[in-house]
């Protein structure tokens, strides 16, 4: 349990990729991580592109990023609608600021565009968003997993082994 003790932020919103919050939610906690679930409402329950549902424990206004180790963007369409929440901007800025792992896949580089963290960063994403994350001035790389210091990102499903077992290993080190 190399992560016990650890708290994770996993956001959550309309149409996430179920696989891609659940996957790494779940990896996490069999490592011993506690996870909270936020969106935009506390208490809220949002559906996954396939059905799945997920009910936010706190609201990204709740989040005092001090009390946190990480945080998990999922993809889908959700990072379209988080990517537009100050609050949610705020979490992923204070993360990166301090060093704690960001864990991003797929169309979550939105969100970190958005964040304004990625210039001169290496990244990796779903090949859809590849300009914008060049055009935000990162470096994108077509592989599994990219880990850039604090960052770590995936392409897609296929992809969330490799990318669970870097943002755990990621996680371990803060």
């Amino acid at each position: 349990m190399r992560l016990s003790g650890k708290r994770i932020v996993a956001f959550v919103d309309e149409e996430f990729e179920d696989l891609e919050l659940w996957y790494p939610v779940h990896r996490v906690r069999e490592e011993g991580a506690e996870v909270h679930l936020v969106g935009l409402e506390r208490g809220k329950t949002y559906i996954g592109k396939y059905g799945v549902p997920a009910t936010s424990d706190y609201a990204y206004a709740d989040i005092d990023t001090s009390q946190y180790d990480g945080v998990l963007v999922p993809g889908g369409w959700a990072p379209d609608k988080i990517r537009r929440y100050a609050d949610a901007l705020r979490i992923v800025k204070e993360m990166n600021a301090d060093g704690k792992p960001v864990g991003q896949i797929c169309h979550a580089g939105w969100v970190l565009i958005s964040a304004k963290i990625l210039n001169g960063r290496t990244v990796t994403s779903t090949p859809g968003i590849r300009d914008d994350m060049e055009n935000a001035g990162a470096k994108w790389l077509d592989e599994e997993v990219v880990v850039d210091g604090n960052l770590v990102s995936a392409r897609r499903p296929p992809d969330l082994p490799a990318y669970g077992k870097a943002f755990c290993d990621k996680l371990a080190e803060v």
